[in-house]
């Protein structure tokens, strides 16, 4: 069990070891690759990069090795400035599994606009690979547009029974609807059809709205 000084140490140790921010999370990296000598594929793991990510990273430090990770502190009360709170949310949501739209949307929520093309930026920055392609269901529940009915003309129940519609007048063509040969005609031409939707059933669908135009 630790002591209250061994807790406390192992608190402040985590405030190395765990970066909050982009700069501190590649030095960190870099170091336990450099200097403590763990691989670049544990190093990758470790710090959030993907192993292609990591290389370039380290291949970069070697052609700049004097690069600043450290800045001096500006006079005065500061604070974190708002890009880089935006950056870690960014990060942060990106763990969650969510793509660049779902983030773009969720901080524009939370009052802070960013473009999806600049969200992939920051990923991109930082190391994260493109989500795979994902199932509707594996989505972020969002507004969706209601689907509409299906056309299958093989669900068609012609029983007996009482029905009120608009369309009423329509009826009145019905024979001579009936004495046209239509799908032999649309057969001779070719036209296009499926099970569901037949040729002789979409033009009828055609004229049906054009006749309801002519009555109203």
């Amino acid at each position: 069990m630790l002591n209250s000084s061994q807790e406390q140490l192992t608190n402040w140790a985590r405030i190395f070891l765990e970066p909050v921010n982009a700069t501190h999370r590649q030095y960190e990296a870099l170091r336990a690759f450099f200097v403590d000598g763990v691989t670049s594929k544990e190093a990758a793991q470790r710090f959030g990069y993907t192993e292609g990510s990591f290389r370039v990273l380290a291949h970069q430090f070697r052609q700049n090795p004097d690069r600043k990770f450290f800045v001096s502190p500006a006079k005065g009360p500061h604070t974190a400035p708002k890009k880089d709170r935006v950056r870690e949310n960014v990060i942060t949501l990106r763990k969650q599994n969510l793509s660049i739209y779902d983030i773009s949307d969720v901080l524009a929520k939370e009052g802070h606009k960013i473009s999806p093309v600049s969200v992939s930026y920051i990923l991109k920055d930082e190391g994260f690979a493109r989500l795979p392609r994902r199932y509707d269901e594996e989505r972020p529940a969002t507004t969706k547009p209601t689907a509409g009915a299906t056309a299958d003309v093989r669900q068609l129940d012609l029983s007996p029974r009482k029905i009120q519609t608009k369309f009423g007048g329509l009826f009145l063509f019905m024979p001579f609807l009936a004495n046209i040969p239509l799908d032999e005609i649309l057969d001779d031409v070719g036209f296009p059809g499926s099970k569901m939707i037949p040729a002789g059933h979409a033009i009828r669908s055609l004229l049906g709205l054009k006749l309801f135009d002519l009555c109203g």
